[in-house]
């Protein structure tokens, strides 16, 4: 426990990240870079997505004494302080990776596994995204990542659930059908099976969804698979937002702490109606922003199928 190794064609082992608990899946996003699920647990306070980049250190100190054995990541890098938080940490630790996304507990599972990148572009218009799924609640959900001044960050929306038992592996086939494994291992699932494969096919119909939520200097921007109705769009009720983060602890997990309230004060539609570009006061770097968006409809008056987003935000962009 607490390491990544990469190994070559020859069988050589390289290792290449420390500071990882318990890794639940590992798969490369369309660019090549690779990532994995953390389950939550001790310097964990919730499951997270985390970029798996040479040399960086995951988080988790208790396997850092290996160390010695392993010259070519450099020098141990300092023990972060207990009850403190992730980013506050990652500024005085240069080789800290934080999570590039959070699975905030309980609403978006419990135990994060297995990652599917759609390179096929045939499972609706979601290509280039990453699916996670968890075992703990059955389901499979849907990131989009992006990277602003050198760190992954993005958004999680809910995507599918209801599968028969604890979602753990996943894997795209060339026709674009994503087939998902699992098993409840002892642990129990929310699906009841104690094991499963199955196949979820694109029906071929675009659901109305937030395609993508993109980091601004001063707020967000939506992107949705359909256009939307302006006057839903500018409707103050349309939209609620609190941030949280948690604490980077060695004891197990954390709740949800420093909550605060930002203030949506503008909301201004694109020209083509499939974005929207929201004025925020209050942004908080390390947090989850937790945003609800029901009042939405799209230009047909359909409501949205999830209408939520967890958006974690380890870096400001540029002023835009």
């Amino acid at each position: 426990r607490g390491w990544a190794v990469r190994i070559s064609a020859d069988g050589k082992a390289t290792p290449t990240c420390s500071g990882l608990r318990s890794p639940g899946g590992v798969a490369a996003n369309h660019l090549g870079d690779m990532f994995y699920t953390d389950n939550q647990g001790p310097w964990n306070g919730t499951s997270a997505l985390k970029h798996l980049a040479p040399g960086y250190f995951m988080g988790n100190p208790s396997g850092n004494n290996w160390y010695k054995s392993a010259k070519v990541l450099g020098p141990r890098p300092a023990d972060p302080v207990s009850g403190s938080r992730m980013h506050i940490e990652a500024k005085k630790i240069p080789e800290l990776m934080p999570p590039a996304i959070l699975f905030p507990y309980g609403k978006m599972g419990n135990s994060a596994s297995g990652i599917a990148s759609d390179f096929t572009g045939k499972f609706g218009p979601f290509k280039d995204q990453l699916f996670v799924s968890d075992q703990t609640h059955s389901t499979v959900m849907r990131i989009s990542l992006e990277k602003v001044r050198g760190r992954y960050q993005g958004a999680l929306f809910p995507f599918r659930e209801g599968f028969a038992s604890g979602n753990l592996s996943m894997e795209f086939a060339p026709n674009g059908s994503l087939f998902v494994g699992g098993t409840d291992r002892g642990w129990g699932a929310r699906g009841g099976k104690p094991f499963a494969l199955q196949r979820l096919d694109w029906t071929g119909v675009v659901p109305f969804e937030i395609l993508d939520m993109k980091a601004k200097s001063d707020g967000f921007e939506l992107t949705f698979t359909e256009p939307v109705d302006p006057a839903t769009v500018a409707a103050p009720g349309s939209y609620t937002i609190e941030t949280y983060t948690h604490i980077y602890q060695s004891s197990y997990g954390s709740p949800e702490v420093d909550r605060t309230k930002p203030a949506i004060t503008r909301a201004t539609v694109s020209a083509d109606r499939r974005a929207v570009r929201l004025r925020i006061d209050g942004l908080q770097r390390g947090h989850v922003h937790e945003l609800h968006v029901p009042g939405i409809r799209s230009a047909d008056h359909e409501a949205l199928l999830h209408p939520i987003a967890y958006y974690t935000l380890n870096k400001l962009p540029s002023s835009q």
